[in-house]
């Protein structure tokens, strides 16, 4: 590990909060032990090291090196303030680190924002990449197929983003049936016909149809 980086991991470490710590793994079901160090808190020790020592790619893999959850927060901080830098190259260290320590609070943010972000730069990538995720046996990386579109708005690949849809809509996975809502739900914000016209046609599991209405009724009941 590079020197500046050991600086990082100092500065967290002589806040570690074992009080803490206990109630912030329990939150993610005790997937991972934890620091105990509160994200502002956390966010601000990131801020003032990245001010003295731009971030760097290859900090972000070593970071999934490390045990306590809050250094992975720190690798999708970075990934997240380093994304318009990113190349095609980077997706293999993406993909790693989506199913590396694998949960809902990274993998969703390294969807959406970081392969999300590179495959908008790279739409040529989309289709390779998207079918790739989509017939893994990682469920993380299924997930990721379904989601990293959810900020592209009018730009999202509608073709491509149903038939991921469709792909696993039976899937009997709980991060499954509610990524396909939450995909759903962010699109319809943009082609409200589209999605409403899509849940009605296809057969999608109770979760997914629900969460993918969600914000289609909440918009004709404010009408």
């Amino acid at each position: 590990m590079s020197e500046d980086l050991k600086l990082l991991v100092r500065e967290l470490e002589e806040l570690r909060d074992p009080d803490a710590a206990p109630a912030m793994s329990a939150y993610q079901r005790n997937q991972f032990p934890f620091l105990g160090v509160r994200t502002p808190l956390r966010r601000q020790v990131l801020k003032t090291f990245l001010t003295a020592n731009p971030p760097k790619k290859e900090w972000i893999p070593l970071l999934w090196e490390l045990p306590e959850r809050e250094y992975q927060y720190c690798g999708v901080d970075i990934a997240q303030s380093l994304r318009k830098k990113l190349e095609p190259a980077d997706l293999p260290m993406i993909e790693a680190c989506i199913t590396r320590h694998s949960w809902w609070d990274t993998v969703d943010l390294l969807a959406s924002n970081a392969a999300g972000f590179l495959l908008r730069k790279y739409p040529e990538l989309q289709p390779e990449y998207g079918e790739k995720w989509l017939h893994s046996d990682n469920m993380w990386l299924n997930r990721t197929a379904i989601l990293f579109q959810l900020h592209y708005k009018e730009a999202t690949d509608e073709t491509l983003l149903y038939h991921y849809i469709r792909e696993h809509a039976a899937s009997n996975e709980f991060f499954i049936q509610k990524a396909i809502g939450w995909a759903l739900r962010e699109y319809s914000k943009s082609n409200p016909a589209s999605v409403e016209a899509f849940i009605e046609q296809e057969e999608l599991k109770p979760l997914s149809r629900r969460e993918g209405l969600k914000w289609l009724m909440r918009a004709e009941q404010t009408q």
